[in-house]
């Protein structure tokens, strides 16, 4: 773990969730982390209920392509290399397909494809140049296209597509950068709903254990619980 101590992680949608639980655990584990959000003053707030010095909160919309080039600008300027990036941020409509109107289908694969493509592009290359990097995509199980249709429709089509684009980033980095996507399962979140049988805790366990990944570690991959799953 001495290993991870000087290391910088940036966690997109990081004001709640399995994204400040993220948070918490990448503090415990010694890295320097940046909690992402859209909303600034609730990303302060987030952070004081953890009290760490190490947490730096910045503003960051995946959604709008110039402020993840700024939020990028921001930390190249202060002199931080963001080694870990955890694609956490997203939306789950819910909607079923013949009731599923264009601006839904379209915002739900600009925050959950887009958004990781975006921030891949933007703080990747610096990663692949200093030999190091670590990214997370938060995905799901409900876009595996193995043994179930993606669904809800949106959301499913959107994280089956979030997989293809941890295949395509992990073949286009070497092997230094591990790139792996995780289903958290389902968790108890404002997303997930209260009835969700996974704690918050267990829901970032696997974020945290890719995000921590030793050179040894794995790439191109779909995990949860800490295990390999089908796509």
């Amino acid at each position: 773990m001495n290993r991870q101590r000087n290391r910088t992680a940036l966690v997109t949608g990081a004001g709640r969730g399995i994204g400040l639980e993220t948070v918490r655990q990448l503090d415990l584990a010694g890295l320097d982390v940046v909690l992402a959000a859209r909303d600034p003053e609730r990303g302060r707030a987030a952070a004081r209920t953890l009290g760490s010095p190490r947490i730096r909160v910045e503003e960051l919309d995946v959604f709008d392509a110039k402020s993840v080039e700024a939020c990028a600008k921001r930390l190249a300027d202060d002199g931080v290399d963001v080694d870990v990036l955890v694609n956490n941020a997203g939306v789950y409509p819910t909607v079923s397909f013949f009731s599923l109107d264009e601006d839904v289908m379209r915002r739900a694969l600009d925050v959950n494809l887009m958004g990781a493509f975006r921030t891949c592009r933007a703080f990747c290359p610096a990663m692949v140049r200093r030999g190091y990097g670590r990214v997370v995509n938060v995905s799901s199980g409900l876009g595996a296209l193995t043994g179930n249709v993606p669904s809800p429709a949106a959301y499913g089509i959107s994280k089956a597509a979030l997989n293809a684009l941890t295949l395509v980033v992990s073949a286009a980095v070497p092997q230094t950068v591990k790139v792996n996507a995780v289903c958290p399962g389902w968790v108890r979140t404002d997303m997930g709903g209260r009835g969700a049988p996974i704690s918050v805790e267990k829901g970032a366990d696997t974020v945290t254990w890719l995000a921590c990944l030793p050179d040894s570690g794995p790439t191109g991959g779909f995990f949860r619980d800490r295990r390999r799953i089908d796509w």
